[in-house]
């Protein structure tokens, strides 16, 4: 019986590791597809039939041109581009050379910042969101590109602790090294380190850049005024307080869809090796 149950455990390991990562490919692509096949399907098809009927016809692209024109997509993506572009260089700048500091230097408070990020990350966002708004109001942020921006700039524990574990893969002796040579600190750091943590940065970016092309709670908080739309916020267009049109909503929900999961696929296995080299000394 014990060697039965031997041979037998491999095959029952694989049947579970299947059944597991069956249920959540369908707890994840499920709703996905019911979007797709929403956004071919006219009023009167989602007043009569299933959610998981087929539509008439996959030609019907009226629900995708009106999506395009009355939600402001080109809007939407030219503002959502800019904050995905200024957020992206502004962390890698603020991120490393945070880490930089907190990773080479000695100092009184090293310990006392370290702990503060990690403090930061226990409390709920929501929780300080008054707070945060009237600061945001205070400074005359609200309303404009700006108010998100000064939110996504900020640098969070994982990309510490990710660049960080970069930085102890790269010598000391290489700053040691440079300063011989006559190398301000400035300089080690734009002509050595930041090059070498390029692997982190675009691992970090493409992260950073796919939460902010889905993020609608800050955009549609902070930026009300139609102008400012972005491609999450555009989404707003078609939903109403008494009715909402669900044909051009799944459709607009699919064209922001699209661009995230691309983006996503194209650089998965970046994304993947920068996060495994970032939590493994070697």
């Amino acid at each position: 019986m014990s060697r039965i149950s031997s041979a037998l455990r491999p095959y029952v390991s694989n049947v579970v590791y299947y059944l597991v990562f069956t249920m959540m490919a369908v707890i994840v692509f499920v709703p996905i597809l019911l979007v797709l096949l929403g956004s071919f399907k006219t009023s009167n098809e989602f007043a009569s039939s299933s959610s998981f009927a087929l539509p008439q016809t996959f030609l019907n692209f009226k629900n995708y041109i009106r999506a395009f024109q009355e939600g402001n997509i080109l809007t939407g993506l030219k503002n959502s581009v800019g904050l995905v572009v200024i957020s992206m260089v502004g962390n890698a700048l603020l991120g490393t050379m945070t880490a930089f500091v907190l990773n080479r230097f000695q100092f009184k408070l090293k310990k006392t910042i370290l702990l503060l990020f990690v403090v930061s990350m226990m409390i709920p966002t929501y929780t300080t969101e008054i707070a945060r708004f009237q600061l945001v109001h205070a400074v005359g942020a609200y309303n404009t590109l700006a108010a998100p921006l000064l939110i996504y700039l900020g640098t969070d524990i994982m990309q510490i602790y990710i660049y960080m574990q970069f930085l102890e893969k790269i010598s000391v002796q290489l700053d040691e090294s440079a300063m011989l040579d006559g190398a301000s600190y400035p300089r080690i750091f734009r002509s050595i380190i930041f090059p070498l943590l390029l692997p982190a940065t675009a691992t970090l970016a493409i992260l950073k850049s796919v939460t902010i092309m889905n993020d609608i709670f800050v955009q549609q908080l902070y930026m009300p005024d139609r102008k400012l739309a972005t491609l999450a916020t555009s989404l707003t267009t078609f939903v109403g307080e008494h009715t909402s049109d669900l044909g051009a909503l799944c459709a607009a929900i699919m064209m922001v869809f699209l661009p995230s999961a691309l983006f996503y696929i194209v650089f998965q296995r970046l994304i993947f090796r920068g996060i495994m080299d970032g939590a493994i000394k070697g």
